[in-house]
């Protein structure tokens, strides 16, 4: 992903709400299976990691997009952005320059 790419995926995300949180519980199957799902649904997902999460926000956006084949947009903070373009051409919603 070029520079240009991850800045005008950065640009869609800004209005984005996070649909996911990441709580105690950590990473959970579950939770990796709801992300892969929305992935392939939305491309561009944002996710909040909670307080009480005492996992690291790197180290929990690495392995989240290890495990869902996706690329990290970006992490500040406590929010991770990843993207995965949609298997289907003809499904893709986001066109990237």
């Amino acid at each position: 992903m070029t520079t240009k790419q991850r800045a005008y995926l950065k640009g869609l995300a800004m209005t984005m709400e996070p649909i996911f949180q990441i709580g105690k519980s950590s990473l959970t199957p579950e939770l990796t299976s709801a992300v892969d799902e929305a992935l392939e649904a939305r491309e561009l997902v944002k996710i909040s990691v909670l307080k009480n999460c005492f996992d690291d926000s790197r180290q929990l956006a690495q392995t989240l997009a290890e495990r869902t084949h996706s690329d990290i947009v970006q992490i500040i903070g406590k929010k991770i952005i990843l993207y995965r373009p949609a298997k289907n051409e003809k499904k893709r919603k986001i066109i990237l320059p």
